[in-house]
């Protein structure tokens, strides 16, 4: 039998499910069992769990046939325990190291327990937040015991689930269940809190309280806030068949009617057009409970308490309104923005906005306007064929609009047409965003595609880091990110990552990226074909040489001497360079391309060509790895500045860790490492081989050649098209050059 029992409830939380349950399986205390129960997620949570249990014999997968909310699936975990302690942890939260070694230390020295309180923090989605509300009670209270009739002041410890340990035998002697609904922690809680002997505390933050921006339950405003009201009614109740619990009924009469308020208030719980019904609510609960006697705090507790006593709604309001006009500042006022007016055609864009998006026509763009390419390519091909009532037209910048290849129809940004194509479109494709004067209005559907798998930090998390998070605007990057309706993800390191870097309330469709498709698709004759198109002579090994952008760096210069690489390689060698999108040209590199030492790929219209086209890639931190991982070819690393770079942009994981999984081949660090790397032949040994085959593996496992297919069918026709996965060894990309 364990010491501890974790029951952790799981649904919809792929994005931090990992971080979780590595949180409590890599404690230092080992005595304990996982409960993870997939309370029918949608999404891959059921899968991650399923992938822990069958590495970690201590973690039990339990799976749901259908869905039956938070309070419940903790009581389907409750059921399997058998720890002589059970803790309830929420799947998108987790520990801090050692709380559980902490806690069994607190238990030997004072004995058991029937409730053991810690501390948490919260982590906001755009940092750390400071201290609890209840931190100072828990520091009072030291290595003490009590209970609560002895210390009614710690009934206002934080009212969760899982900021406790409870002795699982004192919880199944009272028969404590969690109702369906939401707030189902308070009532048992309550419950747990007036029966318990032997209550203590431990000083210590043990739980990383996440707040999401989006898909949080008490975020969601609508009517299941008014769940609250059963909830207490359950907990009157069972004070109620229970006497000897009189003593504790003011003061929990007290915080349900503070609870109450406290929902009320918030915009992100109750709309506007149900406040009243909740006010009425509140004050038919406080006529049918309010014990004899019950003196109304002081304070603003207290008026608000009052209001509901007289049921004065007006009251109320006006309360509410002094509370706001007094907090309310100046800088609130001078943060007011409109967009009317700020833009060329602003008129004409509102009059056309006025009529219903057009259910026959799409905007594309990719890398801001620049030529059709990537991801959003992929997809406006395949919906031609898929969707031909569907009509695409793609925006692009002035200058290149000369370049746009035949067939495809364009706008000119910011023309005329461009405004009238914006305001009617029902779809909109793009693989960066939209201009922050797109409005997004009802029954439009905007398609996020990402453009690579992300190894540095992304999105909000920037702005941990300043160099990267210069000149971000993060609201207006909040704002982009709320018109996303899907946003496309190539494998599960990816979705994390996009669920934590842009926080909104899209969904995430783990589909493989479109524009992979063409890695399974082409054949020997299209290697060629491209090959030839770029001037690569029969026989020669081509390398790609890719580099990421540098955010201290405003232009591009080879971190090597690229003359040096391929007269120490020879004429067995030709070098690709390709250097990245946001940087100008490179006279040095123009210069080697004259003279015919590289091939200056930089401007060629699409990066998958040129992965078809080379032999092996060499790069640094690019995304590009993860694509060209698909075609299971060599991958060389080139990092001589990683420190550096993860310092100053943040990284999501150690590329050069040298772990099956994070490094995807031969790592070299120094120009001469590199000229060594390919003469001794290690690019292409069995290690670099084993190393590739497992990066392949955990960032590949959706890319087969039908990605833009699953995203089509989805996105433009309402079609469910997960990816079935198919395994690694069952799926072949376009051969190798030498193999054509």
């Amino acid at each position: 039998m364990p010491r501890f029992s974790i029951v952790i409830p799981v649904f919809k939380v792929q994005g931090y499910l990992r971080d979780c349950l590595d949180s409590v399986l890599g404690q230092s205390y080992r005595d304990i069992e996982v409960i993870a129960v997939d309370d029918h997620s949608p999404d891959s949570c059921g899968a991650i769990i399923d992938e822990y249990a069958a590495r970690d014999a201590r973690l039990k997968a339990v799976h749901l046939p259908e869905n039956v909310g938070l309070g419940r699936a903790r009581n389907t975990g409750l059921q399997h325990a058998r720890g002589d302690y059970v803790l309830f942890l929420d799947s998108d939260d987790s520990y801090t190291p050692g709380l559980l070694q902490a806690l069994a230390a607190r238990l030997d020295a004072v004995g058991e327990l029937d409730i053991l309180v810690f501390d948490h923090v919260r982590t906001y989605w755009w940092g750390r937040g400071g201290r609890s509300q209840a931190a100072d009670l828990i520091e009072r209270a030291g290595t003490d015991v009590f209970r609560l009739q002895d210390r009614p002041e710690y009934v206002r410890l934080f009212l969760v689930a899982w900021n406790k340990a409870f002795r699982r035998a004192f919880f199944l002697e009272h028969g404590f269940r969690y109702a369906p609904g939401l707030y189902e922690d308070a009532p048992v809680t309550h419950m747990a809190m007036v029966t318990a002997e032997r209550i203590g505390c431990l000083n210590r933050v043990g739980v990383e309280y996440h707040q999401r921006r989006q898909g949080a339950i008490t975020k969601t405003p609508g009517r299941r806030h008014f769940d609250i009201f059963e909830q207490y009614e359950g907990l009157f109740a069972f004070l109620a068949a229970r006497p000897e619990l009189a003593w504790a009924t003011p003061m929990l009469f007290e915080r349900a009617v503070f609870h109450m308020l406290f929902t009320l208030k918030r915009p992100e719980r109750v709309r506007v057009a149900d406040r009243r019904e909740f006010f009425e609510r509140t004050a038919d609960f406080y006529a049918a409970h309010v014990p004899a006697g019950f003196t109304v705090p002081a304070g603003p507790t207290g008026v608000y308490m009052r209001t509901v006593a007289g049921r004065l709604y007006p009251a109320y309001q006006a309360a509410q309104l002094a509370a706001r006009v007094r907090t309310a500042g100046p800088n609130k006022v001078l943060k007011a923005k409109t967009k009317a007016g700020k833009h060329a055609y602003a008129g004409l864009y509102a009059l056309r906005r006025r009529r219903s998006p057009d259910p026959r026509l799409a905007v594309y763009s990719s890398y801001e306007d620049r030529l059709p390419s990537c991801n959003p390519l992929a997809v406006h091909d395949k919906a031609k064929e898929l969707a031909p009532e569907v009509h695409g037209v793609w925006v692009v910048r002035k200058e290149l609009a000369g370049r746009v290849p035949d067939g495809i129809d364009y706008v000119v940004r910011d023309s005329r047409r461009y405004w009238e194509v914006m305001a009617r479109a029902r779809y909109f494709v793009n693989n960066v965003d939209f201009p922050d004067h797109i409005v997004k209005r009802q029954g439009q559907l905007h398609l996020q595609t990402h453009h690579g798998t992300p190894l540095k930090r992304m999105g909000m998390e920037q702005q941990a880091y300043p160099a990267a998070a210069r000149g971000v605007d993060f609201q207006r990057l909040l704002d982009r990110v709320d018109r996303w309706d899907l946003s496309v993800s190539s494998n599960q390191h990816s979705t994390k990552q996009w669920e934590r870097a842009y926080p909104g309330s899209y969904e995430s469709l783990d589909a493989g990226y479109p524009r992979n498709d063409r890695y399974y698709l082409a054949g020997a004759e299209d290697v060629a074909a491209v090959r030839a198109r770029l001037g690569i002579a029969p026989g020669r090994t081509a390398l790609l040489y890719a580099p990421t952008h540098r955010d201290y760096r405003t232009s591009w210069t080879p971190s090597f001497d690229l003359a040096r690489l391929t007269e120490a390689l020879g004429d067995d060698f030709v070098l690709l360079v390709r250097t990245h999108h946001s940087y100008g040209p490179s006279p040095e590199l123009t210069d080697l391309a004259e003279r015919g030492a590289v091939i200056d790929v930089s401007r060629h219209p699409s990066v998958e060509d040129l992965c078809l086209a080379a032999d092996a890639l060499v790069t640094d931190y690019s995304s590009l790895a993860f694509d060209y991982a698909n075609l299971d070819r060599p991958i060389v690393v080139y990092a001589d500045d990683w420190d550096i770079y993860s310092q100053v942009r943040g990284v999501t994981f150690d590329l050069l860790s040298g772990r099956p999984g994070d490094t995807p081949g031969a790592v070299a660090t120094t120009e001469d490492e590199l000229i060594d790397t390919f003469r001794s032949g290690r690019w292409c040994g069995t290690e670099a081989a084993t190393l590739r085959a497992a990066f392949r593996e955990r960032f590949c496992p959706y890319d087969d050649g039908h990605a833009a297919e699953r995203v089509v069918r989805h996105f433009f026709l309402g079609q469910d098209a997960g990816p079935a996965t198919v395994p690694l060894a069952h799926r072949t990309p376009a051969p190798a050059p030498a193999a054509g």
